[in-house]
């Protein structure tokens, strides 16, 4: 049937467009959501493309158990329903994450990186902003991670040449660090929710082969990107923000500690609570939420002025083009999922790439190229939970699900427009696509097959 390849063919094409948005100038966010559209308009007018699907077969059993009724239309609207359910509890943690990160940063908590990380020497200033990158990607996300360092380098490096090799490199490094953390990135959440991997087993296998991934990189360019005894042009200088004067210390403190824990007592909440991760960042944004609220109360002379700070107003500041951006290419993969595109696919792919960890090195090196939630939103459709044997590289925590978390991350600092770290930074710093190749690729390349073969020598101990 022509629609049921169509619909691939439509999901290639929305990928392609969001990977090349700047030559055809529309925007991804735009392209995904057309795709998704599209994608449920053809499977919803033309039900026959469900009719044959595993999944409409186990709801006709059901249907005819419990009520004697089985529509393909039904079904449909059913699993629109349930996968909606599904992408919103991953949307509503990173708004959350989002609005918690920005409250964070408009009440002075990062301010201490700065001071933390200044000196004048620029080969210790590389590891110290690689080890923070690698952290903080760690306990927010890489995304958030790059922006905050990227600030505190503009207050610290005013030479534009030196400060784009450092943003490269906290590409590197905030992507190593957003891999071995359920929160570090959009993919490994997406892994985690989707009840691939659990937190504290992903922690434990990946922590190492992602800290190879950020040591190799920044020693290559410890001895090629500058000099032995380089100093930077002018003295650091870390001054204070404009609202240091009427916004009390202890209220950045205790915003800076409840906005971090909030985030990384989430994992904790999960496992022992089973609470879902959207609920535990949405428990810490209401605390922050609360706390800020007393505060403006307790303080309503000298915070007259500070309206931007108010937790309403960090919520209209929130990144909805990102949350829809999520929305589109989620829904998309979903509808391929009941179209029975990708369980066709998973077949072909097995066939042809037997080896899940050759397979997992594949994905991580496309999404340099193609978007890495998609990818592995593709994936997760492609290849279900199989709990057919402890030895299989797909039950729970199985090998490639684990091994994929950390290629499909680290793998998109090979080229600086395969994350959205890279994206992010790219637009910051105005770094130019050639110049991030030439420079900073091989280097991404080592660290990602080093950290790789770390994992595959970790997995025999292990």
């Amino acid at each position: 049937m022509i629609w049921y390849y169509l619909m691939p063919v439509i999901f290639i094409l929305g990928i392609l467009g969001i990977a090349f948005e700047e030559q055809i100038k529309v925007n991804k966010t735009a392209t995904a959501l057309l795709t998704c559209v599209l994608l449920w308009a053809i499977l919803l007018i033309n039900t026959d493309i469900a009719s044959g699907t595993e999944g409409f077969k186990e709801y006709l059993e059901h249907a005819k158990l419990m009520t004697g009724e089985h529509d393909v239309s039904d079904y449909l609207s059913f699993k629109l329903n349930e996968h909606l359910g599904d992408v919103a509890g991953t949307l509503f943690f990173v708004l959350c994450s989002m609005v918690l990160v920005s409250t964070i940063d408009s009440y002075g908590g990062f301010k201490s990186v700065a001071s933390i990380v200044a000196t004048t020497n620029k080969r210790y200033l590389l590891w110290r902003v690689a080890l923070a990158s690698f952290l903080f990607s760690a306990f927010l996300d890489n995304l958030a991670a790059s922006i905050v360092i990227i600030a505190v380098l503009r207050k610290l490096v005013p030479d534009t040449t030196d400060r784009m090799k450092y943003a490269c490199m906290c590409i590197i490094a905030c992507n190593a660090g957003g891999s071995w953390s359920p929160i570090g990135d959009v993919t490994t959440l997406l892994l985690w929710n989707n009840g691939r991997i659990t937190p504290y087993y992903q922690i434990f296998h990946l922590i190492i082969p992602a800290l190879v991934s950020l040591v190799v990189p920044t020693l290559l360019a410890h001895f090629f990107l500058f000099k032995k005894g380089a100093q930077l042009r002018k003295l650091p200088d870390v001054p204070e923000d404009e609202l240091y004067d009427i916004l009390p210390l202890r209220a950045r403190v205790t915003v800076f500690l409840l906005g971090i824990l909030s985030l990384m007592l989430v994992p904790i909440w999960q496992t022992f609570f089973d609470v879902p991760a959207f609920m535990g960042v949405i428990f810490g944004l209401v605390l922050v939420w609360i706390y800020t609220e007393f505060m403006f109360s307790a303080h309503k002379k000298r915070l007259r002025e500070a309206t931007t700070l108010r937790m309403t107003q960090q919520l209209n500041n929130a990144d909805l083009t990102t949350i829809f951006y999520f929305l589109g290419i989620l829904m998309s993969v979903a509808a391929l999922i009941e179209g029975g595109q990708l369980a066709m696919a998973s077949g072909k792919v097995s066939e042809l790439i037997p080896s899940t960890g050759v397979l997992a090195l594949i994905i991580g090196a496309l999404s340099s190229m193609l978007d890495n939630v998609a990818l592995v939103a593709a994936v997760l459709g492609m290849f279900p939970v199989d709990a057919s044997g402890a030895l299989s590289p797909f039950i729970l925590n199985g090998s490639f699900w684990v091994f994929l978390a950390y290629c499909a991350v680290t793998g998109g600092s090979l080229l600086i427009i395969g994350s959205a770290t890279g994206v992010t930074v790219m637009g910051l710093e105005k770094i130019s696509f050639g110049y991030y190749l030439k420079r900073f690729s091989l280097l991404a390349l080592a660290g990602y097959l080093a950290g790789a073969l770390v994992y595959q020598l970790q997995s025999l101990i292990f």
